[in-house]
């Protein structure tokens, strides 16, 4: 029986272990998130959004198509979407961090913010700030998955790669808990 309570850190590690990534490192990878291209247009690029910054229509539509669970959103407009798009590719984005990439020109949208858990709207206000876009391949294409708040305006830099770079696009993502799971079946071998 003691021998069991030896090998039972060793066995919490391997199942730890196992964990995939939450997201990649590096722009246009695969995505572990079938779903992360229609949830970015369902949340970023609606259809009838209000034309105005008036708080009541933002209130009223966010109200009667969702998104009250979400204090901070931020609306592009449709017309748009190619351009959105083009950010995790080679002429409209560079990369930024992480699967992170950053457009090469500024985009205007809207920025909702509400009272947390309600309805209730706190500010609309227009921006014109470069996007930072999460970008993963769904069905052989680098799309966006995520928007990433901009709060310092930042700007790309003509030294970054392109997204979609070979050098970045061509490596599969790191994992670090892969790592631990070798190092945790390597361990268990030696004891063994």
């Amino acid at each position: 029986m003691s021998a069991l309570w030896v090998y039972l850190p060793l066995v919490a590690c391997l199942l730890l272990g196992q964990q995939t990534c939450a997201k990649n490192e590096a722009p246009c990878q695969l995505s572990k998130w079938n779903n992360g291209y229609r949830t970015f247009l369902k949340r970023h690029i609606r259809d009838g959004t209000p034309q105005s910054l008036d708080q009541n229509e933002w209130e009223k539509y966010i109200r009667n198509n969702g998104g009250c669970d979400r204090p901070t959103q931020s609306f592009l407009s449709p017309k748009d979407l190619d351009r959105v798009k083009a950010v995790c590719s080679a002429k409209g984005g560079k990369v930024y961090k992480e699967n992170l990439c950053i457009s090469q020109e500024p985009f205007t949208f809207v920025t909702v913010r509400s009272e947390s858990g309600t309805c209730g709207i706190r500010s609309v206000r227009q921006e014109k700030k470069h996007l930072i876009l999460a970008c993963e391949v769904l069905d052989n294409l680098c799309v966006p998955v995520h928007f990433e708040g901009n709060p310092t305006d930042r700007r790309p830099s003509n030294n970054d790669p392109s997204c979609q770079d070979p050098q970045t696009r061509g490596h599969a993502p790191v994992c670090r808990a892969s790592a631990l799971w070798l190092g945790s079946v390597f361990l268990l071998l030696l004891l063994l």
